[in-house]
């Protein structure tokens, strides 16, 4: 079932850490930001997310009635509507006591101990309309892991529902700011998808400015540190804790990414007045410079199959966004519309370019086509800056500040609809949204039952 399925159907109706799980198997017989949906009249797709049975079985259905919600494509249903309690993995659900409150889907599970001190959470997704089975599954973990699970979880019906991979078993690493304005302290943090289990993973001794992810590895991450008399592009694994120099630079750094294999790194080195975009190859550490243009070249951002880079460069008189080979061949600009165009972020997918733009006394993150084409614009305030794609790429995480206001981070989806504050309600910049966790499940335990419905 496609999202444009999902939320058709919706709107026809007019209802409106980082321990890895063990694979999951098929079951066998916080507070939430508000989400403003501010274009149209599309309505959330209604779902009941019942209680899990067990141990932090409650605080699991909590945690995935919030992720759906923030989604903005889900309506959780308020427990207290609900006619059938109790719910068994053994029994289907009572389908009219659900059609009833207007539930489009049900959800329920249980959470039961193993011997070796793990433990099993099972769960079923249920249309009460059609009156089969749309999911069967089970994961098994520690049960500190519960929030994670949770997550995982969320990514299930999510992909179920909508055909699209989930976003929430994810993390983001950002700068966070304390401090005034003129005694500032910025400290590289991360953080879970939703706002849980922040951490400051540097001391405050150094600026930091554009943290990133590794796609290929959400252990890895690269980062500019700035001192007195310094500039350092650093490397991070988030278990293990170590950090590495990339060397000494004549000249100082910008915006480090990573290519979508993890194998390189794309930068800008401020160098003689000039600003120009350089990469290196990390097995090797061989340096090779891509521009040459007298303007400033930078904020590189290699496409989803490592073929092409996006940059911003003002070479033709003001900021504009530039493609070209990985190599440095063939660069031409892609942006057609007025004003200052900075931050190019290429999405995982490769079907599209996010952006910040600055016209008319406004900043606003948008979207366009890699060759230029199509332009979008999702979101408009005050001041906001630097997309980073979710996983899934339908999903962008921005910094925002309101006039005289701190910054915040925010997302916003591809249609523009669906704009919320991020989970995370402290003062931050910069973000970086991590790849999965893990890989998605292979199978979701379609066709587990006579009871399934058809794929």
């Amino acid at each position: 079932m496609r999202l444009t399925l999902l939320l058709a159907s919706a709107a026809a109706l007019a209802l409106t850490s980082t321990a890895n799980a063990q694979t999951g198997q098929p079951v066998q017989s916080a507070p939430v930001q508000d989400v403003v949906v501010d274009q149209g009249v599309l309505r959330p797709f209604p779902i009941a997310v019942a209680p899990f049975s067990g141990a932090n079985g409650a605080d699991i259905s909590n945690v995935v009635s919030g992720n759906l919600r923030r989604s903005g494509y889900f309506a959780p249903l308020d427990p207290r509507s609900f006619i059938e309690t109790n719910l068994t993995l053994a029994n289907a659900p009572n389908f009219p006591q659900w059609t009833s409150i207007g539930a489009q889907a049900v959800l329920y599970g249980s959470v039961t101990p193993r011997p070796d001190g793990r433990n099993d959470v099972g769960f079923r997704l249920y249309d009460p309309y059609r009156q089969c089975q749309l999911v069967s599954y089970q994961f098994t973990a520690t049960p500190e892991q519960w929030r994670r699970i949770a997550h995982k979880i969320s990514d299930v019906v999510y992909q179920r529902m909508t055909g699209e991979n989930g976003f929430f078993d994810s993390r983001v690493i950002f700068v966070s700011e304390s401090g005034t304005q003129l005694n500032r302290l910025s400290r590289l943090s991360i953080v879970d998808q939703d706002g849980f289990n922040p951490v400051y993973l540097t001391p405050g001794d150094e600026v930091i400015m554009s943290p990133r992810f590794s796609a290929s590895n959400p252990d890895e991450v690269t980062y500019v540190g700035l001192g007195r008399d310094y500039s350092r592009i650093y490397l991070r694994n988030l278990t293990t804790g170590r950090t590495e120099n990339l060397g000494q630079f004549d000249g100082q750094v910008l915006a480090p990414r990573f290519s979508n294999d993890g194998s390189r790194i794309a930068f800008s080195i401020i160098r003689g007045g000039n600003t120009d975009v350089y990469v290196m190859n990390l097995r090797t550490r061989q340096l090779s410079r891509l521009t040459s243009d007298p303007g400033i070249d930078t904020s590189p951002s290699f496409s989803a199959d490592g073929s092409q880079i996006v940059f911003t460069s003002d070479r033709g008189g003001s900021a504009r966004l530039y493609v070209m080979s990985a190599d440095g061949r063939g660069q031409r600009p892609i942006s057609r519309g007025g004003g200052i165009y900075t931050a190019p972020a290429w999405s995982p997918r490769g079907d599209l370019i996010a952006f910040t733009k600055q016209q008319g006394g406004r900043f606003h993150i948008g979207v366009m086509r890699p060759d230029g084409s199509g332009e979008r614009i999702l979101s408009s305030s005050y001041f906001e800056e630097g997309p980073s794609w979710a996983p899934n790429g339908r999903y962008i995480m921005f910094a925002r500040q309101t006039r005289g206001g701190d910054t915040r981070l925010w997302t916003v989806d591809l249609s523009g609809r669906v704009v919320a504050q991020a989970g995370y309600d402290g003062r931050g910049s910069d973000p970086a949204w991590s790849p999965l966790l893990d890989t998605p499940p292979a199978t979701l335990g379609l066709g587990q039952g006579p009871d399934s419905c058809p794929s």
